[in-house]
């Protein structure tokens, strides 16, 4: 009698969706399925109903619950064509009150327009080999196991910055494929939020809405090495969290970028 092996990310990436999901503890990022998880598995399921020529130009998440349990996910086609429109639900496979989270996406084919490109420029950053590994402490976020994470520049998340940033490039440690898209919308929400890096204490920081837009440098990504470079464009007092998020490969190809809105948590007992 074999015993199977316990779902690593690429592998539920790889597998995609047959019916309900189960989102266990090692896969949580903070109190659930990890998010860019949860997007890369709502996107797989929309990308059945696209047509089969077309890429995905941009996708939106937005996280009502944490998903904890087992689940199903719904989609539905809303608007065909050459540019497809679809929309994704995650609901409680016990039939529960959700959606837990919802998504919309954008698939079209990739033509010419005769349209000059224009993509932004990587930080200086040093190989990842030359930069020292970042371990995060499983208890807080189980996924990170499977994650290889090298800081760039001094910030660190909860160490007190001057700047709301973070800079680090990052690697699935399961095996040494470059990203596909699905992996791709994993990895771009793999660092902490750039706002905890000007905090001192450990605050939630949760992302409510997350949309990401991968380039056609993607396509040609060939390392499982990805430079994320996360920055803070706002944060009002209230605790609301603009966010910008952009990728690169190791030769500096722009591979996509992402924004999510956070909301910071009130400190534990107010």
């Amino acid at each position: 009698m074999t015993t199977a092996l316990p779902d690593t990310p690429g592998r539920l990436l790889a597998r995609g969706l047959d019916g309900p999901v189960e989102a266990p503890r090692h896969l949580w990022g903070f109190g659930g399925l990890h998010g860019g998880l949860t997007l890369a598995l709502l996107t797989s399921a929309m990308r059945r109903s696209a047509p089969a020529d077309a890429e995905l130009r941009t996708v939106t998440a937005r996280f009502h619950r944490s998903l904890t349990g087992r689940f199903d996910v719904e989609t539905a086609v809303l608007r065909p064509g050459t540019v497809t429109t679809l929309a994704a639900r995650a609901v409680r496979a016990d039939g529960g009150p959700g959606p837990e989270a919802d998504a919309t996406a954008t698939f079209a084919p990739r033509r010419p327009a005769g349209t000059a490109p224009v993509s932004p420029a990587p930080p200086i950053a040093p190989p990842p080999q030359d930069c020292e590994q970042f371990t995060i402490p499983p208890e807080f976020v189980p996924i990170s196991t499977f994650m290889e994470i090298r800081p760039v520049g001094p910030n660190r998340p909860y160490s007190g910055c001057e700047e709301p940033e973070l800079t680090a490039w990052i690697r699935f440690t399961e095996d040494d494929l470059p990203p596909d898209t699905d992996r791709f919308l994993t990895l771009i929400d793999a660092l902490a939020p750039s706002y905890a890096a000007v905090l001192t204490d450990l605050r939630l920081v949760p992302t409510l809405e997350l949309t990401v837009r991968p380039a056609p440098g993607l396509a040609q990504a060939s390392s499982p090495w990805i430079l994320l470079h996360a920055r803070t464009h706002r944060a009002d007092a209230g605790g609301w969290v603009d966010e910008h998020i952009d990728a690169w490969d190791e030769a500096g190809t722009h591979l996509g970028s992402a924004y999510q809105l956070r909301l910071v948590r009130p400190p534990a007992g107010t």
